[in-house]
């Protein structure tokens, strides 16, 4: 087997800086689930994260030499504040090489630890790369976030918790998957002491590294990786975590954004506290894993594993979590430009709340509305669509169509039979000064923008629609700025609610 996990554990030394996490039930989870539903609170850690236990582990086995050169990490976030903790208890240097893109709030919660703060490049990645030429410039150690023995044992103390505070019957322990270091501590614990005990891991859908890995055999690198849940999102799991998760994880179970937002939710209804997307991940898995196998009566284990959440982002997880909920369907809905239309789409909606209802008239013969209902299940959604056509109104559900969700239902009336040759894209990018204007200086100067929508959330990425004339003869030297900018997008120029509303 190696290395022995179990005896790393036991012997782990975390609690000089960290605590032992409550394990609490969800009272109005559980009972809307039919089953019980457990966090373990990591969230109320002193740097409201897991990450701090396995920093501090593995910096509390370095020697005297090696703490005296100091230590260097790359992170955006919570592992920085874990290792600076860790490094202020030890009274050792501590340098932290952050992204560009790292929000502000926690650039200052890891200057405030006393450590000193390196900015470097766009990603995890580039800053990985920087972290490690100048951990040989100046012969530092480096501390991993997650693929090291030592900091695997730190996060594995949070399964040994587990086991300690809850010794009843236990079906299953939810954990969110990054680059693997804490399932694979929790799940090499407890597989060997209670192996009929599922570990599962949660991921989401843009940022599933482990579940193709475990998948394919073999560690899969991502091209890319989701924003939103940016504590999960890594391109690559450690070679060490992904053994031991081969060996240890059941499964993996992916959730999308929408879900997440309803996650956070639900743990604040219960907690009054707020999760970060990522520390969210485990709360959505275990909801769409009783939606899969039907199950009653069982008892699941949810880590809450971070609450380092931007303010500023409440906004927008506070839209998605009423779809992410099923609690809220989306619908575009045609109707006759006619007397009584309206009448008659009322009935159809009937008793539901609408929540919102969108409408310009820019036809003779027929009205596009954008409408929002609540719904108190996903299957309601389909079943009003129906109505709505048994009524005689096209009508299209975009409760899961992304560009509707984000940009249209801000953006509905507005056709123009001026836009020749426009091509609709969606672009994602790092939120730093300077970004929107490297998207516009790329341009080719004679492409005419006919619409362009940028919401800030306030996140790490930014979010803008764009409709470019560009003429047919020019579609090559489109693609290429397309591969010239660098940003994620996503060509909507087909996409039916476009069509319905822009267009």
């Amino acid at each position: 087997m190696g290395l022995d996990y179990l005896k790393r554990i036991l012997n782990a030394r975390v609690y000089d800086v960290a605590i032992e996490s409550p394990l609490e039930i969800a009272p109005q989870l559980s009972c809307r689930l039919g089953n019980t539903v457990l966090l373990k609170r990591e969230d109320q850690q002193p740097v409201f994260s897991f990450k701090l236990r396995g920093a501090y582990n593995k910096m509390v086995h370095l020697s005297k030499e090696q703490l005296k050169r100091g230590v260097i990490a790359a992170s955006a976030g919570n592992h920085a504040q874990g290792v600076a903790l860790s490094a202020q208890r030890l009274g050792c240097k501590a340098i932290i090489v952050m992204p560009i893109t790292t929000p502000q709030v926690k650039i200052d919660a890891v200057k405030a630890r006393g450590a000193q703060v390196v900015l470097a490049g766009d990603s995890y990645s580039d800053a990985y790369a920087h972290a490690l030429l100048l951990e040989k410039k100046h012969k530092l150690t480096f501390v991993h976030p997650f693929d090291d023995p030592d900091v695997i044992a730190g996060q594995g103390t949070v399964g040994m918790e587990i086991l300690r505070q809850h010794q009843g019957p236990l079906d299953a322990v939810f954990v969110a998957i990054g680059g693997g270091g804490l399932i694979s501590g929790v799940a090499a614990y407890i597989k060997q002491l209670r192996p009929e005990v599922k570990v599962i891991g949660v991921q989401s859908v843009d940022s599933q590294a482990m579940k193709l890995s475990l998948a394919a055999k073999k560690r899969i690198s991502l091209a890319e990786v989701g924003l939103f849940a940016e504590g999960t999102a890594v391109k690559m799991v450690g070679s060490e975590t992904f053994r031991l998760a081969r060996q240890y994880v059941d499964e993996v179970v992916l959730v999308n954004t929408d879900q997440t937002c309803a996650a956070i939710k639900d743990v604040f209804t219960d907690t009054r506290s707020i999760l970060e997307p990522s520390g969210a991940l485990a709360v959505a898995g275990v909801k769409q894993y009783v939606e899969r196998q039907q199950c009653k009566g069982k008892t699941f284990v949810a880590v809450a594993c971070g609450a380092n959440m931007n303010f500023d982002r409440l906004r927008f997880v506070a839209e998605r979590a009423e779809v992410g909920e099923a609690r809220e369907a989306v619908f575009a809905v045609t109707l006759p430009e006619e007397r009584g239309a309206f009448k008659r789409f009322c009935e159809v909606v009937g008793e539901r709340n609408v929540t919102e209802f969108n409408y310009r008239i820019n036809d003779e013969n027929a009205a596009h509305i954008f409408a929002a209902v609540q719904i108190s299940k996903r299957q309601d959604a389909r079943a009003l669509a129906k109505s709505f056509e048994k009524a005689g109104f096209p009508t299209l559900d975009l409760t899961d169509d992304e560009l509707a969700k984000t940009h249209i239902r801000h953006m509905v009336g507005g056709v123009s039979t001026l836009a020749a040759h426009e091509m609709l894209y969606r672009f994602e990018f790092p939120e730093r000064p300077g970004a929107l204007m490297r998207f516009l200086s790329a341009m080719h100067p004679d492409w005419n923008i006919s619409l362009f929508n940028y919401r800030n959330h306030g996140a790490d990425y930014g979010r803008i629609l764009v409709g470019i004339q560009v003429p047919p003869h020019e579609k090559r030297q489109f693609r290429q700025f397309l591969k010239t900018i660098g940003y994620r997008h996503w060509d909507e120029t087909e996409n039916s609610a476009y069509k319905l509303f822009l267009r």
